[in-house]
């Protein structure tokens, strides 16, 4: 098992008649990071979509000749996709697409629901029909569903919410409105900002806006409802401060940009304090420090500030190839890590290193790159990792779901130590991951196993095709 990262959602909504397709692109670009199996982008003309969905990386889906393809609009959805529920396939690409007849909306999803499953099963039982195995037609279809007695969708929404439990960061489009929406916890990062012309953009994290020359205005609140049409903004909080937040903590470790700025918590500070904070916790007598690109560098920064110890660049990163966790077999992921990095003999041979990386997860990838620092010709190879060791799955958006393979849960820190090849490890404390965001509101279950929702009794990311494969036996 490897660790990977969920999904990223944009919307942009203009008073004007433009070509969205290309802001949402954009958008999307600076939110790769976020999913690289597939991605997609519905255009609103003023009531008529047009869409395009693919798997692969958006310049390999999305080429000039695709783009050009779509009709100037007044709103655009899009989505990047890692799935934490469902295979990949082009049927779960998103975002998911209705058409009923109380009119055509488009959904964009990032999280993953805790109780998809009874949701699922529930809707099956009494007639739905399903055409994708991911989470998100869930919430399509009793948004749907409720939509035919609610007054408004934004209402049918907020019916939607009532049953909805784990991590949800929504962009939905109808024929003259936008909607966002954020989980009650605020599990997952979502805000908004204006254009110039008086528009407004949506995205899960703040460098999204800045791609487009959108200016951020705040987060969208853990609970909240935000409704844009022609008129203006209307706010619904009847979902709000009906819980602890519950921001996901790694988000500011590994998954978002440095550059972006979460519930007001900017990435890249919280980042250089944890090198800080290992710098405290971990010292070591060494020469340099270096960090596993990218998430590692800006702690390897704050390690050397709090140290003294000389900050070096240790690896050259390949820009065209993506983040190892998206290999899906062991063999890919092996060879991926020599490609992805090289070391810099220059910079290590025969020093004693410091190296900063974000996580050890099964530890196979942690164990190459100290094996290509040793062959670089590394004295020493310290280990320091800027968040607390995985002991839990994950049922919020990130694809930790077994404790199987979590070497953490395995071996002591002193056997991690000799399977890696290290000289010394040391990992986050998990009372300083408070100083990160400046106070208690954040989810850490991944490493403490404290579940702000009921645990679900299936959490598979396969788990919807089992069902399918199981019922498939059950009418042969």
């Amino acid at each position: 098992m490897s660790l990977h990262e969920e999904c990223g959602v944009f919307g942009v909504f203009t008073p004007n008649t433009e070509d969205v397709a290309n802001i949402v692109y954009f958008g999307l670009y600076a939110l790769q990071h976020r999913g690289q199996e597939s991605c997609g982008i519905v255009v609103n003309n003023h009531g008529q979509f047009q869409s395009y969905k693919n798997l692969g990386l958006l310049n390999e889906v999305f080429t000039p000749s695709v783009l050009s393809r779509f009709s100037a609009g007044n709103m655009a959805v899009g989505h990047v996709r890692y799935g934490t529920t469902g295979a990949t396939n082009r049927n779960n690409c998103q975002p998911i697409e209705v058409n009923h007849q109380k009119g055509r909306m488009a959904l964009a999803h990032n999280g993953n629901l805790s109780n998809a499953y009874p949701l699922r099963t529930q809707l099956e039982l009494s007639g739905a029909i399903f055409h994708s195995t991911s989470d998100t037609e869930t919430i399509a279809y009793i948004i749907t569903r409720e939509q035919l007695t609610a007054p408004s969708l934004e209402e049918a929404l907020s019916r939607t919410m009532n049953v909805l439990e784990g991590a949800y960061s929504l962009v939905l489009m109808a024929g003259e409105k936008m909607i966002a929406a954020r989980d009650p916890f605020g599990f997952r990062p979502l805000c908004y900002g204006t254009t110039s012309d008086g528009g407004y953009v949506i995205a899960s994290e703040s460098c999204a806006l800045k791609a487009v020359g959108a200016t951020f205005e705040r987060d969208i609140l853990p609970g909240e409802i935000l409704v844009f049409t022609k008129d203006g903004i209307v706010s619904h909080t009847e979902h709000c401060n009906k819980q602890k937040q519950h921001t996901c903590i790694f988000e500011y470790i590994y998954f978002a940009r440095p550059d972006s700025v979460i519930d007001k918590v900017s990435v890249y500070g919280a980042r250089v304090e944890t090198g800080k904070i290992l710098a405290k916790e971990h010292p070591v007598d060494a020469d340099i420090v270096i960090g596993v690109p990218d998430s590692g560098l800006d702690a390897a920064l704050g390690y050397a500030q709090q140290s003294g110890i000389p900050y070096g660049i240790g690896f050259v990163k390949n820009k065209y190839i993506g983040r190892t966790f998206i290999s899906p077999g062991q063999s890919q992921r092996l060879d991926k890590v020599k490609i992805k990095l090289s070391p810099i003999a220059e910079t290590v041979a025969g020093k004693r290193v410091v190296l900063i990386d974000d996580s050890i997860v099964r530890g196979t990838t942690s164990a190459q790159i100290v094996g290509l620092l040793r062959e670089a010709g590394a004295k020493e190879i310290h280990m320091r990792i800027s968040s607390p060791p995985f002991m839990h799955p994950c049922y919020y958006g990130t694809d930790v779901d077994s404790q199987e393979h979590l070497i953490a849960c395995h071996h002591s820190i002193e056997e991690i130590t000799k399977i890696l090849g290290a000289d010394s490890l040391g990992y986050l404390p998990m009372d300083k991951l408070c100083n990160l965001v400046g106070s208690d509101c954040y989810c850490d279950a991944c490493f403490s196993g404290v579940y702000a929702t009921s645990i679900p009794t299936d959490s598979g990311k396969d788990r919807f095709e089992q069902k399918l494969s199981e019922v498939g036996k059950e009418y042969c």
